[in-house]
């Protein structure tokens, strides 16, 4: 800000007046807080180089084995350009500390100079649902750097967040108003409505410097307070890579692969050999014998039992449950999550008996329709002529986030 010389005192007191009001009159986090993006090698290595932000996340690292390509390059556009950095690692479901030995050893020469964060996902996330994992992963961070990290989220399973996590570290919260196309806002809806040090809005952002959608993000605060998210008294940049670079051998989780297996997470036919490896083979026995006897009930045994239980498949709902065993009403099923629209595969769902076996003629249609870019559940309902709570089967279950590609039951 310039100053003002060679003025007389009379001017100088009235623009002193005037500006005073002015500060009255704004509110102080609309001055300090910041704007930005996360990008992963999707967006390719020169993203953070042209685009226009306040401060950039770059995913590093996933699991125990993948590692982001462009993240050097990208991480290294932020600081030069002067902004603030993040560097997230994506939670792959195997051994917490494993992970965060994996993540740090990569991330460990910007350790005390950008915000760290563990992204809680549910895709290809074999531990998905399972908070104490949460726990060790930043709780081993804590332990070889003195940096919580912050944990990303959506905001339907803020619950999978345990409330002594959420006491050490930021939580930055993503939900979205809609996804049609935008620019940075000042406000997102729902703004700090979860008391998040971080928002991510939208995934269909349109900013300069980068010709495609990227994620938006608002963080509640100025440069200073995100350097104290990297850089709390007591970090302490480690000395050398942690010595438990590598998983032990017990760690490998099979049922936890048989069910992100089940989830669709590894592909099918030679992708699924590739993803699984060695594993393959036992993996693929579990998930026989989870999936055998499930997949179709005879509506006369169905109806005479008390209790049926079913495994989750990729792409069911709960009403597609029903229409394929026969079993109704669908208030007779109780599942893991406590909402019906909430189902994960590899889960089990069971029916408790007392309702009625539905036949062609009074079983519910089953039609689907496919979700496009820009599009929100209320959209697509105003376009089917239904209601929006009539449209299931979005894996998010918050009916707020749908994502194109995503095929839905009416």
């Amino acid at each position: 800000m310039g100053r003002f010389k060679n003025r007389s005192k009379p001017l100088q007191a009235l623009i002193a007046a005037l500006f005073a009001v002015l500060l009255a009159c704004t509110p102080a986090i609309a001055m300090a807080d910041m704007v930005g993006i996360d990008v992963s090698g999707w967006q390719g290595s020169n993203v953070t180089c042209t685009a226009s932000y306040d401060f950039a996340v770059v995913k590093v690292s996933q699991g125990v084995g993948f590692e982001n390509s462009s993240w050097r390059t990208q991480a290294k556009c932020v600081t030069d350009r002067g902004k603030s950095l993040g560097l997230y690692h994506y939670a792959g479901g195997n051994n917490a500390e494993a992970e965060a030995d994996y993540f740090v050893g990569r991330a460990r020469d910007y350790i005390g100079r950008a915000v760290l964060v563990l992204d809680w996902e549910s895709y290809q996330n074999a531990q998905w649902g399972n908070s104490d994992w949460v726990r060790r992963f930043v709780q081993r961070v804590h332990t070889l750097t003195g940096v919580w990290p912050m944990v990303y989220v959506q905001a339907s399973a803020l619950g999978q967040i345990p409330g002594d996590v959420r006491a050490n570290c930021g939580l930055w919260v993503a939900q979205y108003a809609s996804n049609a196309p935008t620019g940075y806002q000042s406000r997102p809806w729902n703004y700090a409505v979860y008391g998040e040090a971080m928002r991510q809005y939208t995934s269909n952002g349109w900013i300069s410097g980068y010709n495609g959608p990227l994620d938006l993000n608002y963080f509640r605060g100025d440069a200073s307070q995100w350097q104290a998210y990297a850089n709390p008294a007591d970090a302490a940049k480690p000395a050398t890579p942690p010595q438990t670079e590598k998983p032990p051998t017990q760690t490998i989780d099979l049922q936890a692969l048989a069910t992100a297996t089940i989830r669709g997470d590894y592909g099918n036919g030679q992708q699924r050999r590739d993803a699984l490896g060695a594993n393959y083979d036992k993996v693929m026995a579990i998930v026989n014998q989870r999936l055998a006897g499930t997949a179709t009930v005879a509506p006369q045994q169905a109806a005479q039992a008390n209790t049926t239980r079913v495994a989750v498949r990729s792409g069911d709902t709960m009403s597609g449950i029903a229409s394929r065993t026969g079993l109704w009403p669908l208030s007779k099923w109780s599942v893991p999550s406590g909402n019906l629209n909430l189902i994960y595969p590899g889960q089990v769902v069971t029916y408790n008996g007392g309702g009625s076996v539905a036949t062609g003629s009074n079983a519910p249609p089953s039609r689907t329709v496919t979700v496009r870019a820009g599009d929100t559940l209320s959209g697509i309902a105003a376009r089917l002529g239904i209601g929006y709570t009539q449209l299931t089967g979005y894996r998010s279950g918050n009916p707020n986030v749908i994502y194109p590609g995503e095929v839905l039951r009416y």
